[in-house]
C-alpha cells in the first residue's frame, strides 16, 4: 500500500470516527435512543461516510489524470509545428518549397474604362499658348473676319493678341484650341464653336468659303 493510500485511509477513517461519534451522542441525547440502538445506528451512519469519502478520494486522483491526459495530448497546430525531425524553418518552407505568403492590402484594381469611351490625353484639360508674332508678316495681316464667327472686335482682340494670319490658326491643335477658347475675353469658345481651324486651313491653301465670298463682296460687313 503506498503512502499516499495510507494517508487517504487515515484522514477517512478519522472523519468517519468523528461522524460516529457525533452521530452516537446525537440519538443518545437528541433522539433519546437506547445505548445499543444508538451504537448500531451511528456506526451504520459512519460506515455510509467512509464510503462515500473514500468513493470520492480515488474518483478525484482518476479525473485529474485524465484531464493531464487530455491537456497533455497535442492539438493539430502544436503537432505540425514540432513534429520530429522537422526544424521550423522546414515547417515554415514545406517539402515542395517555401510556402506562399499571404498578400495583405493588395491594391484595388485599376478603374475600367466604359466600352467605347477613350480616355483624353493630358492636353485635352491642359490649354497651351500657340505660337504668336509681335507684329503682322511684310505682306500685311489676313482678314480674319473672312473666318465665320470673327466680326471687327473678335478681330482686333486677335490681333492683339498676336494672330494675325490664316495659317496660325490652321496649324493650331487641340490644346492650343482650348487655350485661346479660354482667353478670348467675352468671346470664350468661340474658336471651337464655329470651327475656326478648318476655316483657317481651307482660306490659307487659297481657297474660299461661302462666308470668306460675302466677307469680300462686302454684305456681312
Amino acid at each position: 500500500m503506498s503512502k499516499q493510500t495510507q494517508g487517504t485511509m487515515l484522514m477517512v477513517g478519522a472523519m468517519a470516527g468523528m461522524v460516529w461519534l457525533v452521530a452516537f451522542v446525537a440519538l443518545m441525547v437528541v433522539g433519546d435512543y437506547g445505548f445499543s440502538p444508538a451504537l448500531f445506528l451511528s456506526l451504520g451512519v459512519a460506515g455510509v461516510v467512509a464510503i462515500v469519502l473514500l468513493r470520492g478520494f480515488h474518483r478525484k486522483p482518476a479525473e485529474t489524470d485524465t484531464h493531464r491526459t487530455r491537456s497533455a495530448a497535442p492539438t493539430p497546430a502544436q503537432h505540425s509545428a514540432t513534429a520530429p525531425g522537422a526544424s521550423s524553418e522546414d515547417h515554415a518552407t514545406g517539402p515542395y518549397g517555401a510556402a506562399p505568403t499571404a498578400v495583405y492590402n493588395r491594391p484595388d484594381p485599376a478603374p475600367v474604362t466604359p466600352q467605347g469611351t477613350v480616355d483624353a490625353p493630358a492636353d485635352m484639360t491642359a490649354g497651351r499658348r500657340p505660337q504668336t508674332l509681335s507684329a503682322p508678316r511684310a505682306s500685311g495681316a489676313d482678314d480674319l473676319k473672312q473666318i465665320k464667327g470673327v466680326g471687327p472686335k473678335l478681330e482686333e482682340l486677335c490681333n492683339s493678341m498676336g494672330i494675325y494670319h490664316f495659317d496660325q490658326i490652321a496649324h493650331w491643335d487641340h490644346a492650343e484650341v482650348v487655350w485661346v477658347d479660354d482667353n478670348l475675353e467675352g468671346f470664350k469658345g468661340r474658336v471651337s464653336r464655329d470651327d475656326w481651324v478648318a476655316q483657317a486651313r481651307q482660306l490659307a491653301a487659297g481657297e474660299d468659303t461661302d462666308f470668306s465670298k460675302r466677307v469680300e463682296s462686302g454684305s456681312v460687313y
